[in-house]
């Protein structure tokens, strides 16, 4: 592989809309170099981190792994650096994970293999090969550009670059393992809702203007007319950003909604042209860690429900402490009125503690008041 081969790979890549984060132990060191030196860089790689000492990748993965430099573990590398990338990414940009974990040459002779694992992870494909390079044919320099063209290319077809030709960097003695499995929506939205990835969102609408989220939070059950006026809204009122419906598929006191279900729901979303995102926190400050810099889209009873101690096991600080947090992220609520046991109540008939009272911006009543509920209309339709 040339070296201008190799750059007009890395090219190829910041041309397209993917963002990726990337993960890499034990060789590749190359390829961060390659991609963070042609220009672009900026608007495809989200983080990179090198969990090189073995401390480190248990921090990383939250476990000791069965081995250090397997398969399981790039693909566990390439899972959490997916989630990591979602969470960073631009609104509705497609992202990639990826996990590399490899055991090259080094100053001392090796007794195993000189071999590295590779694994990418986007939407809807997982990406895995295992190399294994011939002992003594290579500088640990050399075993390090091939591992680095191989993670090169593997990016490029993540990122649906269209491939151009050129020779293996591996000899004859070489030897490759790969394989990749694509997943369906329905395997998608299952992984949401048994937690392996974090959300996964329907980019239904226009592109965004800015990059912070305007989020309206619900089950939407069904979707009305005044979930659409709020969130049009609450957009004018913050003056860019992306707006987006938010359903999450766990239920703090109800059974996970399914998969039929949730396909039904977004399908709503797909007819009027909105984006809507399928995660699996229905608590504020979890959406907060997976939305950071979001300004969340609530009711006045939703908010009195977030500053209330009662739901902080009683806890007024816990309660400080909690949002807080949310704070800290850059997370804001913007507050519609709403009608509650035949009142209508406003962010201003709510105590909001001092220190969280920037945190909290009003939707004047003047702008947005519909007096409808998903409830009611299910009522009227004989749904309940």
């Amino acid at each position: 592989m040339t070296e201008a081969w190799i750059r007009a790979v890395v090219e190829a890549i910041h041309s397209t809309p993917s963002q990726a984060a990337i993960y890499l132990s034990g060789g590749a060191s190359q390829s961060l170099g390659l991609l963070m030196s042609v220009p672009g860089a900026t608007s495809t790689v989200l983080e990179a981190l090198v969990p090189y000492s073995r401390v480190s990748m248990v921090d990383l993965l939250g476990k000791i792994p069965a081995s250090y430099c397997s398969q399981q573990t790039a693909e566990e590398m390439a899972l959490l650096a997916y989630n990591r990338a979602l969470k960073l990414s631009s609104p509705g940009a497609p992202v990639v994970g990826v996990g590399f974990t490899g055991s090259l040459a080094s100053s001392r002779p090796k007794l195993g293999d000189h071999r590295f694992h590779l694994s990418t992870r986007s939407s809807n494909r997982l990406y895995a090969s295992t190399v294994t390079l011939s002992k003594g044919m290579r500088s640990r320099e050399q075993e390090d550009t091939v591992s680095s063209q191989f993670l090169l290319k593997a990016l490029s077809k993540a990122c649906k670059v269209v491939q151009q030709t050129s020779g293996s960097p591996l000899s004859e003695s070489d030897s490759l393992d790969e394989h990749e499995k694509k997943f369906t929506e329905d395997e998608e939205l299952q992984q949401v809702i048994d937690g392996q990835i974090c959300f996964k969102i329907y980019p239904f609408s226009d592109s965004p203007n800015g990059e912070r989220k305007i989020i309206l939070p619900g089950s939407f059950n069904p979707l009305h007319d005044g979930h659409v006026k709020l969130l049009e809204v609450a957009t004018s009122l913050c003056g860019n950003g992306y707006p987006c419906y938010e359903i999450s598929a766990i239920n703090a006191d109800k059974p996970p909604l399914t998969v039929s279900q949730i396909k039904d729901r977004v399908k709503q979303f797909e007819n009027v042209g909105k984006t809507v995102i399928i995660s699996n926190q229905p608590f504020f400050y979890k959406k907060a860690e997976l939305f950071p810099g979001s300004a969340f889209v609530i009711g006045a009873d939703t908010a009195a429900r977030l500053i209330n101690p009662k739901y902080y096991d009683g806890s007024y600080g816990k309660m400080l402490e909690i949002l807080g947090a949310c704070k800290a992220r850059g997370c804001t609520f913007l507050v519609g009125g709403r009608s509650t046991d035949g009142v209508f109540k406003v962010l201003g008939d709510l105590e909001i503690p001092e220190e969280l009272k920037d945190m909290f911006v009003p939707i004047p009543a003047e702008m947005f008041r519909m007096d409808i509920s998903s409830t009611e209309i299910r009522k009227s339709r004989g749904m309940m």
